[in-house]
């Protein structure tokens, strides 16, 4: 599967922006979704995830409240929507998809396609 990600761009504290990730394929129901994203000088890290059907989410600590993951399979797309955003959520972002196993699946390790990234700078 590929995965092509947008939306990304430069916003000022507070406010919102929503991430999609378009994915190619027939298959796309098959594989857990997930967002990463990796800031200057660090590693990448996890965001949310959500499960085949859409109807199970995990987020990570530090976007929980603010972050909303959703998918919808008739158009092959995940989202992520982000509000309240922080200079902190300063990052490249990143889709994933998960073939098999646990749709809880929060290192990037366990995710077999990777999206190019999209650019989120929020500025304070």
């Amino acid at each position: 599967v590929q995965l092509q990600a947008s939306g990304g761009g430069l916003v000022q504290a507070g406010e919102s922006l929503r991430l999609s990730c378009a994915a190619s394929g027939r298959t796309f129901s098959s594989y857990a979704m997930g967002w990463f994203r990796q800031a200057p000088g660090k590693e990448r890290e996890f965001a949310a995830v959500i499960s085949w059907g859409g109807t199970s989410t995990a987020y990570a600590d530090s976007v929980k409240g603010r972050f909303t993951i959703s998918r919808d399979n008739a158009k092959n797309t995940v989202y992520l929507q982000m509000n309240s955003l922080k200079p902190e959520d300063t990052a490249v972002y990143y889709c994933a998809a998960k073939a098999k196993g646990d749709w809880r699946a929060y290192s990037q390790y366990e995710y077999n396609y990777w999206g190019q990234g999209t650019l989120v700078t929020v500025s304070s």
